[in-house]
């Protein structure tokens, strides 16, 4: 398998010639942070067996959410918690897209057209909640920003999973949908366009008048929705591109495997240079949260979510127990390493 660290360190100063001036700081910080990832040189972590005593020293990980190296844990952390929460009922997952000619705004102002993004495909929904004659209540949604496709070109979307649901909190009811249908897909974009342009137009950012009418939107069931929150969460701390679908590194050229739109396998094989910067595309502005919990499920819902698990009947935990990391094991005796100090400096690693 190849490494990613790897190839930052020997590409990154083709990198730099090709695409320096359109680097920003927060690829640059994911691009140290990479290169030093479980490397020699980087600070360690000090392990004690505790059955025999062997002790060894390894490089830490460098926890960047764009590594594809890292957080795997923290990804399945947040799915079993957004599974704990699901409520017995229909779920339905939204996808907005933006036209492709739009993408230069965004790419020019990332911080202000994501959250745009995101507040907008919540506002939709919550508007259409509010005004659909069968629910007129309050809905709840779990957004997740993705900014690439299968094939990872820049394509911003927001993804959300929303119940086939809503509260009415004036007279304590909670309504659903017919089974298989939530909101007509051409009303929704024609919505979402507008709010969209509006809220534009409140940030002072200018879009050429040559942007296409017909925007698109998809709605579809997912049944109880755990595997449209098994998808999401796979993208959500590692990086676009997984270390295993890297094939090859050969005279300046890397090979990789991605899937079209539908599904079907691609190889790609591209210089170093380019290879980071199709990775960096990708990487967020700093302290960017690309998930948003909103209506029933935003933080100040919990009244709301006793309410509904009252009338539905039923009971949802309070609070789920994290699943562990798994131990390291000792090298020579099998046992349970224990973590002595963390971040030590100026050590050579000792992995045996």
């Amino acid at each position: 398998m190849m490494l990613l660290s790897h190839l930052v360190e020997r590409y990154q100063g083709d990198l730099e010639r090709l695409h320096g001036p359109q680097l920003l700081p927060s690829h640059r910080q994911a691009l140290q942070a990479m290169r030093r990832c479980r490397r020699q040189g980087s600070d360690l972590m000090v392990l004690q067996c505790s059955n025999c005593e062997h002790s060894v020293k390894i490089p830490h990980s460098c926890g960047h959410r764009s590594c594809p190296h890292c957080q795997h844990h923290e990804s399945q952390q947040w799915i079993e918690r957004q599974r704990a929460k699901l409520l017995p009922v229909e779920y339905f997952l939204i996808t907005f897209t933006v036209p492709a000619e739009l993408r230069p705004v965004f790419w020019q102002h990332q911080r202000a057209t994501y959250d745009l993004l995101l507040r907008t495909c919540w506002q939709t929904i919550d508007s259409f909640a509010r005004r659909d004659p069968k629910l007129r209540g309050k809905i709840g949604a779990h957004a997740v920003l993705h900014t690439h496709n299968r094939r990872l070109d820049y394509h911003p979307h927001v993804h959300l999973i929303v119940p086939a649901g809503a509260i009415h909190e004036q007279r304590r009811e909670w309504r659903s949908k017919a089974k298989g249908y939530l909101f007509p897909e051409a009303s929704l974009a024609r919505v979402f366009r507008a709010k969209w342009f509006e809220g534009m137009r409140q940030l002072g950012l200018q879009v050429k008048s040559t942007i296409p009418r017909e925007w698109v939107v998809h709605c579809k069931s997912v049944g109880r929705g755990e595997k449209a929150l098994i998808y999401l969460g796979r993208y959500l701390y590692r990086g676009v591109l997984p270390e295993k679908n890297i094939l090859s590194d050969e005279d300046g050229m890397v090979t990789f495997r991605t899937k079209d739109n539908a599904g079907k396998e691609i190889i790609q094989t591209i210089s170093g240079g380019d290879f980071l910067w199709l990775l960096l595309r990708h990487v967020l502005p700093r302290r960017f949260r690309r998930v948003r919990d909103f209506g029933l499920r935003h933080a100040n819902g919990k009244r709301l979510i006793q309410l509904v698990q009252l009338l539905l009947r039923v009971v949802l935990p309070d609070r789920t127990e994290p699943s562990h990391k798994p131990a390291v094991l000792c090298p020579q005796c099998g046992g349970v390493m224990e973590v002595l100090a963390v971040r030590v400096r100026g050590m050579r690693p000792l992995l045996s």
